[in-house]
């Protein structure tokens, strides 16, 4: 397991954190029902293994499983006797917890209500990384950056990060944290796959030039990377993707890069495509942290021995090629026009 900086900071995390999606005893948590409904013992089975492996690093949120996620996660640190100061635990705040207006939303008033209840259910007195969760097309950047920097003045949240949000609004964020001296975003959690290449085209520049932390969520594309679909694959009606089609994913341009992982995988001895994916990923370097989630140990151990697989040049540039996202304005005005400006290798 390898360790990488939390965006700027000095903090070290996993390069696999282990996420918590498919841990819940909520019969009444709607969709999350079809992602996993985990109960005490198989979550305390699957945290214990994960920790046994490396894995330092978890991420969860209030609207999983409307709370026993969270709830689940700190009983199980607590079963399991894990020192705090040894696990960085990530949580986030901005879904709809209830009926009022106010229930939802990245206010004040729903951050300060979102953090002590996230406190109560994970039994801790602090939480390491809190994030914003979406986009809230409604309250002021200022409101937000300013209701965080105030969590951590009181010690309550250490780091703070984004998910879901789009280049321009982070930067904006960055510039008015900078100016006004609040505490300034460290991580973006977003959707990245072999897949679904889409945030190379903004959000990984603005992630290199601002040194913030990736944080990777669904990097097996909803299960649709995990060899249970596509060509050659056995139907499996008890796969999440079957009951939940999230993210969505151009399958004409999946499918070719399944067979070739599948391909790769098996010139590897044999290893699973989800292997092959998630290897592809953690050798990127504008990646942190790569998040799995688990409904067995058996799919939480074939997760983490991606890091312990290396890729071929040719195979990267095999699977580069076949995922390559098609050229979009103004990407690509910005190489034909910058192109020879970047820097070019000095020969005296």
């Amino acid at each position: 397991m390898k360790y990488k900086q939390l965006g700027r900071t000095g903090l070290y995390v996993s390069e696999i954190c282990l996420g918590t999606m498919t841990f819940g005893d909520n019969p009444e948590a709607g969709m999350w029902t079809a992602i996993g409904q985990l109960p005490q013992k198989e979550v305390d089975g699957i945290i214990g293994r994960a920790i046994a492996a490396g894995v330092n690093f978890i991420d969860t949120a209030d609207v999983y499983s409307f709370g026993a996620s969270e709830k689940l996660t700190g009983q199980a640190l607590k079963n399991l006797g894990v020192d705090r100061k040894d696990v960085v635990i990530a949580t986030k705040v901005y879904s709809e917890m209830g009926p009022g207006p106010n229930d939802r939303g990245a206010s004040r008033g729903h951050i300060m209500d979102g953090v002590k209840r996230s406190l109560e259910r994970l039994q801790t007195d602090y939480i390491d990384l809190y994030q914003i969760h979406a986009n809230d097309p409604v309250t002021p950047i200022e409101e937000t950056l300013r209701a965080l920097d105030d969590l951590v003045r009181q010690g309550l949240v250490r780091y703070i990060g984004i998910s879901n949000w789009a280049a321009w609004k982070i930067a904006k964020a960055l510039g008015i944290a900078e100016a006004k001296g609040y505490t300034r975003f460290d991580t973006l959690q977003a959707y990245y796959s072999i897949a679904g290449r889409d945030l190379e085209r903004e959000l990984v520049p603005l992630i290199d030039e601002e040194k913030l932390g990736l944080m990777v969520w669904s990097p097996l594309a909803g299960g649709l990377l995990s060899g249970k679909f596509g060509p050659g694959a056995a139907k499996d009606d008890d796969a999440r993707r079957t009951k939940f089609d999230f993210p969505p994913v151009n399958l004409e341009r999946a499918w070719p890069l399944v067979e070739a992982m599948r391909e790769i995988g098996r010139t590897h001895g044999g290893v699973s495509v989800a292997r092959v994916a998630l290897a592809w990923l953690l050798a990127k370097p504008h990646v942190m942290s790569v998040i799995i989630g688990a409904k067995t140990i058996s799919q939480l151990d074939d997760n983490l021995a991606a890091t312990e697989l290396t890729l071929s040049d040719g195979e990267t540039a095999h699977l580069n090629t076949l995922s390559a996202l098609p050229p979009e304005y103004p990407g690509w005005m910005l190489d034909r026009q910058g192109g020879a400006r970047a820097p070019k290798p000095f020969k005296g």
